[in-house]
């Protein structure tokens, strides 16, 4: 439920209004935008009397919210969410350019990549250091070396740190990884999206290979119910049954998301379409739906790479999209952050 307050009404009686409805055992998210001051109503709203609320002279209107999911609800929060992360931006009107490697093989291979990403204008790195296969054979990323591996890269060159966490039992792990990201194929693992709800950082929530957009925005609901709204949605492509791509880039998932949900929303080119040449195409069409950034996978070395080396970009590709990326990011009305 939404109560939407009037323009003129008091803090005063705004506070006893709340407290009104909290004693009824309901919790209140309160939004003051430029607009208009909404309280979005979570738990078990059937027995409030909505003509009671209407009747307490500071609501200008009451309405029902069907949807399952409340506090990513732009109902809830019209206003756009920015996430900040490393004293970056992402989201209203700040666009994001999250680049690096698929994982970390090595100190000399990250390091020059994250030196190359940032000279091109890369707002945060990204690097697997926990790397989830579908063979168990495959490399599964330098584990905790990894992770050292980036807070070094951060160092040297100041680009916040965005790497893929597998359970909750790696929080303390994770403690200064500047943006948390959960992978696709744990995108309904609820105890780990519970337990970054109660970690506050900022998470990077990649939609699963066969989930609806409801599915994303419910698994976002998680965290957020658990306290953390700093939350950044990714669509990365879902399985179908075309097999000339590794995934298929839903692009209809940004506008769709942007109507429904106030959180950022990012496009992954890369394991999209599995395809280094598609990566510059897409990229421009999720600048053109409306993302909030992009995230890019770059290395030094495409053709020897440990993981996704046929999706990779190599530095001077890189550079000369980020180029176009800027101009389209502009005209669109984003700036890097």
């Amino acid at each position: 439920m939404i109560v939407i307050l009037r323009p003129e009404a008091s803090q005063e009686a705004i506070d006893r209004l709340m407290a009104q409805i909290r004693g009824q055992g309901v919790e209140i998210h309160y939004s003051r935008g430029a607009q208009e001051t909404i309280l979005g109503l979570i738990g078990d709203t059937t027995h409030l009397d909505e003509d009671q609320l209407r009747a307490s002279g500071v609501v200008a209107d009451v309405r029902r919210v069907s949807e399952p999911y409340k506090l990513v609800n732009r109902r809830f929060h019209p206003q756009d969410t920015r996430v900040m992360a490393g004293g970056r931006a992402i989201g209203a009107g700040a666009f994001a350019v999250i680049a690096g490697p698929c994982s970390v093989e090595s100190e000399a291979q990250l390091l020059e990549v994250a030196r190359a990403v940032k000279r091109s204008g890369a707002t945060c790195l990204r690097g697997g250091a926990f790397k989830p296969r579908t063979s168990p054979y495959s490399f599964q990323g330098l584990e905790n070396e990894g992770l050292d591996l980036l807070r070094e890269a951060r160092r040297i060159t100041g680009l916040p740190i965005v790497t893929e966490i597998m359970s909750e039992a790696q929080l303390d792990d994770f403690a200064d990884v500047d943006i948390i990201q959960v992978g696709a194929r744990n995108m309904q693992n609820f105890r780990l999206l519970r337990a970054l709800g109660h970690s506050r950082k900022p998470v990077l929530l990649k939609r699963g290979l066969s989930a609806t957009i409801e599915e994303l925005l419910m698994s976002a609901e998680y965290i957020l119910a658990g306290g953390n709204d700093r939350v950044i949605l990714c669509e990365r492509g879902i399985r179908t049954f075309e097999t000339m791509i590794r995934n298929n880039l839903d692009i209809s998932a940004v506008p769709i998301i942007k109507q429904r949900s106030h959180l950022p929303v990012i496009v992954d080119p890369s394991h999209a379409a599995g395809i280094a040449w598609m990566v510059e195409p897409l990229s421009r069409t999720a600048i053109a739906a409306g993302a909030d950034g992009l995230m890019i996978e770059v290395h030094n070395d495409p053709l020897h790479a440990l993981c996704d080396g046929a999706q990779s970009l190599t530095p001077a590709q890189f550079d000369n999209l980020m180029g176009d990326v800027r101009r389209r990011a502009a005209f669109e009305g984003r700036s890097l952050s």
